[in-house]
Parts: C-alpha cells; sequence; structure tokens
C-alpha cells in the first residue's frame, strides 16, 4: 500500500474512514434521533428535515447558499426546502443539544452494556487524539464541529470524534473535487458512472433529469463517461480524487503510534459491526463506502 506524506498507509485511512462512518451516520437513522427531532417540531416521515438542520447546526444559523456550499452535492433547491425554515422551527444550539440526547440514546440501544465497558472507554480516548489533532483550516464543517464543547460521557466523545474526522475527510473531499474538475452535480455523475451506487440512489441528492444529463453531457465532452459508464479516463480520474481524499485525511492519524492504529481498529470491529447488525444503516449510500 502507498503511504502519504503524513507516513501513513493510504488503505488504512481509507480503512478507518469505512469503519467510523457508520458510528457517525447513526444520527441521520436511528429512531431516538427521529423522535428528539420531533420534538423539537421537525418533520420525520422521512429524512432529510431533521438530517440538514443536524448536520448545519454547529455553523450556527446560516442560511441555504452557505449550507449548499458545504455540503457540496445537494440541489441547492433541497436545502433550499429544508434549510430555509430549519432555524424558525429550532435554533442551531437546540438543535446541537437534541442530537447528543439522539446519538446517547441510540448509542445506548446499540451498544447495550458496552457503552460503559472499558474498550469503548479506550476507544474513545484514540479516536479523540486523532480529532483534536486534525487541522481544521480551510474545512468548514471539521472546523465547525471542532469548535464544540466536548461532551462528558466516553460514548459521547467518540461520536463527537467520529463526526470531526468524517466532516474533516468531507472537507477533503470536497476540495479533491474542485480540483478535479467536478461540480456538485458532475461528481455525482462520475461517481454513478464508476458503480459506487446506483443513479437511483444518487437521486436523493435533489438533481433534475435536466441537470443530471447535462452534466453527463459535460463529462462526456470530457472522455470521462460514454454510453457503457466511466471510460478509463473518468475511472482514473476517480480514482486520482479518492488517492488525494486520503492524502487530506491522513495526518490526524498522525497523532497516534502505529500501534495505536492498530489497536484502535481492533476495538472499532464489535462497534462496527455492531451498527451495521442494528439494520439502521442503508445497505448502499451515495458515499460508495466499500465500492472505493
Amino acid at each position: 500500500m502507498a503511504k502519504q506524506d503524513s507516513g501513513i498507509d493510504s488503505g488504512r485511512v481509507r480503512q478507518l474512514w469505512h469503519l467510523l462512518e457508520p458510528l457517525h451516520a447513526v444520527l441521520y437513522y436511528a429512531p431516538e434521533a427521529f423522535e428528539e427531532a420531533a420534538e423539537l417540531g421537525y418533520a420525520t416521515e422521512e429524512r432529510w428535515p431533521s438530517y440538514f438542520p443536524y448536520r448545519a447546526a454547529p455553523l450556527g444559523a446560516v442560511g441555504a447558499e452557505s449550507v449548499a456550499s458545504a455540503f457540496y452535492s445537494f440541489s441547492p433547491r433541497m436545502v433550499a426546502e429544508h434549510i430555509d425554515p430549519a432555524w424558525k422551527i429550532a435554533i442551531p444550539e437546540a438543535v446541537l443539544r437534541a442530537r447528543v440526547r439522539g446519538v446517547d440514546r441510540a448509542y445506548r440501544a446499540i451498544f447495550g452494556d458496552r457503552v460503559d465497558s472499558a474498550e469503548l472507554a479506550e476507544l474513545a480516548t484514540l479516536v479523540r487524539r486523532a480529532a483534536e489533532a486534525a487541522n481544521t483550516a480551510g474545512r468548514p464543517l471539521a472546523a465547525a464541529n471542532a469548535a464544540l464543547d466536548w461532551p462528558e460521557a466516553p460514548h459521547l466523545q467518540l461520536w463527537h470524534a467520529a463526526t470531526i474526522l468524517r466532516e474533516h475527510r468531507g472537507d477533503g473531499h470536497i476540495a479533491a473535487l474542485m480540483v478535479a474538475g467536478l461540480d456538485p452535480v458532475e461528481a455525482l455523475v462520475s461517481f454513478a458512472a464508476i458503480g459506487a451506487a446506483s443513479v437511483e440512489r444518487f437521486e436523493s441528492r435533489g438533481w433534475s433529469a435536466e441537470e443530471w444529463e447535462s452534466a453527463r453531457d459535460r463529462l462526456t465532452a470530457r472522455g470521462l463517461v460514454d454510453a457503457d459508464g466511466a471510460t478509463d479516463a473518468g475511472r482514473e480520474l476517480r480514482g486520482t480524487v479518492e488517492e488525494h481524499t486520503d492524502q487530506l485525511a491522513a495526518a490526524p492519524w498522525q497523532a497516534l503510534t502505529a500501534a495505536e492504529v492498530d489497536r484502535l481498529v481492533e476495538l472499532l470491529g464489535e462497534f462496527w459491526v455492531a451498527v451495521l447488525s442494528s439494520g439502521l444503516l442503508p445497505s448502499e449510500t451515495t458515499l460508495g463506502i466499500g465500492k472505493v
């Protein structure tokens, strides 16, 4: 495996993302988190009315344009649909408190007695060290989450650290997409073209059929896609995007020794399995986990 400038294997960096992402994503799918959102007044028939305020709340009461910029791959219309009313329903501070309560309840439901285990406390300590080492300059979502107070309970520290690190990686991924010349909808079309997820799954980002086809036409003109999907050039470009993303996500893990990273992966295993076994998360996501 190739090593990044920071000295950690690129495969290890991506593995850590694969293992931590489900622990973060619980917030957007757990019934406990939906219940907390409903108490604030958000609709819960689908996940988007709570997803947008839950994820955007660390930024403060910002408007749809700022959220669309930070989230990147969502249609601005979809963002506006949910963010325009979001802070009229509940202020960001209330949303932040609700998401902590939701994660607390969800983790207790998923992990049971393991919430208070020595293994989880050790895991939380390791992940927190990496999160606190993350340089958040130029990374708005990572910076906003890193600026929040740390919760006291180890299982909530684990979630908070996982959130900082996944947003740190996500902010870097957006930078890699921009360097590759892929605008928000082109990023999705090119990702679908390499089989990261189905086109239907990417439709959840709110782009119209006309916008999707226009982006596909632009990528075709660049020689990145054709009638069969991604061309060799398209696959190479997407591979470069993922490699750059790994490089930009690697530095926080240098706060840990190689042995500590190995221990972290070992400890993450049972909690990762518990989240996946809960059945809360979809089997296919737009992130391409397991496909890239």
